[in-house]
């Protein structure tokens, strides 16, 4: 058992990593609730939905189960919860718990920040991603125009990663959740980062992933707690997220995992920082990496123009104009204003570069 503390705007709260916590979450209460809500979608719940409520049969609990899928994160399904919380009664002494992934950890915490001006949440992650959405209190849910256009910054009462959870992740949620693991040490740390890269993900230990994801909450937990509502440094974690969020706004929630798409977008934000800085970065052995791990590179698919203006959506831009983290070096990231014809320059060549064996 791992337990890291933040210290956010409004109050500390603990995060905990270890084996069987879904049978215990009632140890980590710190207030008294006069009822608790489980939200979750249905993988999630045929495999852990019933130890949780298990462990709630003292309680008044009321549990939702939702699609899984990105496209659950959208104002229809936020609208639906929140009839569901008005129907059950809930007040401002009551707790909500999300169990799931990063989809139902950010629009179950929207939820939680909006319901009654806000009640308290906890995140129980079931997904290698959601080490990453559920720390640090941004909850969101999706704009067809943009993603995480909608949201807002509420810090959990608590992350409860029960590890144990990651034994039936698909192939799939490994690689989504890898790529933001990377992001992580690129930004920080690069004997983190040729650590993950001698990681095979077919062939991935309990141990080993448990020590990456400590790693990666480790470095989130630290930039989180210098600037929460991503006014500096904060930003930095976006490595990847410029053309990744637009890949998956182009092709639909949902087409493309959201960490296979910020897979393909940290390759194009290594390659445009080596034309910046005109410098060499792990560009080949990145790509070298994602192939063999089956990340879906081929995706990049339509006009520069088309998905320019995706990326020009971004809730990060300013004055219109697209504002990229780049690499100076590993472990030294910047963010950089770049121009509309810069950009599609870049676009073009990286879907060269990317074809290129």
């Amino acid at each position: 058992m791992e337990e890291l503390n933040i210290q956010a705007s409004t109050h500390a709260y603990s995060i905990v990593i270890g084996e069987g916590i879904r049978n215990q979450i009632t140890d980590y209460f710190t207030n008294s609730y006069s009822s608790i809500w489980v939200i979750t979608d249905e993988n999630v719940a045929k495999l852990y939905l019933g130890d949780v409520l298990e462990t709630l049969s003292d309680f008044h609990a009321h549990h939702t189960i939702l699609p899984a899928g990105e496209q659950t994160k959208s104002i229809d399904y936020y609208n639906q919860l929140m009839t569901e919380a008005i129907a059950y009664g809930l007040d401002r002494h009551s707790l909500l718990i999300a169990l799931g992934g990063g989809v139902i950890g950010d629009l179950a915490g929207f939820v939680a920040a909006t319901y009654m001006r806000g009640i308290d949440y906890i995140q129980m992650p079931t997904t290698i991603l959601a080490h990453d959405s559920s720390v640090g209190g941004k909850v969101a849910i999706n704009h067809p125009l943009g993603k995480n256009l909608i949201g807002s910054f509420y810090a959990p009462q608590g992350v409860f990663y029960d590890m144990e959870t990651l034994i039936t992740l698909n192939d799939r949620e490994i690689r989504s959740g890898y790529a933001e693991l990377v992001k992580e040490a690129l930004i920080s740390d690069e004997a983190i980062y040729r650590s993950i890269l001698t990681t095979n993900l077919q062939n991935l230990p309990p141990s080993i992933t448990q020590e990456h994801i400590c790693s990666g909450i480790q470095i989130k937990a630290q930039v989180v707690e210098q600037d929460e509502k991503e006014n500096g440094m904060r930003q930095y974690l976006n490595l990847g997220h410029t053309l990744g969020h637009a890949l998956e706004a182009h092709l639909g929630y949902g087409s493309i995992a959201h960490g296979e798409a910020v897979a393909i977008g940290l390759l194009f934000a290594l390659h445009v920082s080596e034309s910046v800085f005109d410098t060499t970065l792990p560009f080949l052995q990145l790509k070298q990496w994602l192939e063999t791990n089956h990340y879906p590179l081929h995706s990049l698919t339509g006009d520069q123009q088309t998905i320019l203006a995706k990326m020009k959506n971004d809730k990060k831009n300013k004055q219109h104009r697209i504002q990229m983290v780049l690499l100076e070096q590993v472990g030294k990231p910047i963010i950089k204003q770049m121009t509309d014809e810069d950009m599609l320059s870049y676009l073009s060549s990286f879907k060269r570069k990317l074809v290129n064996k």
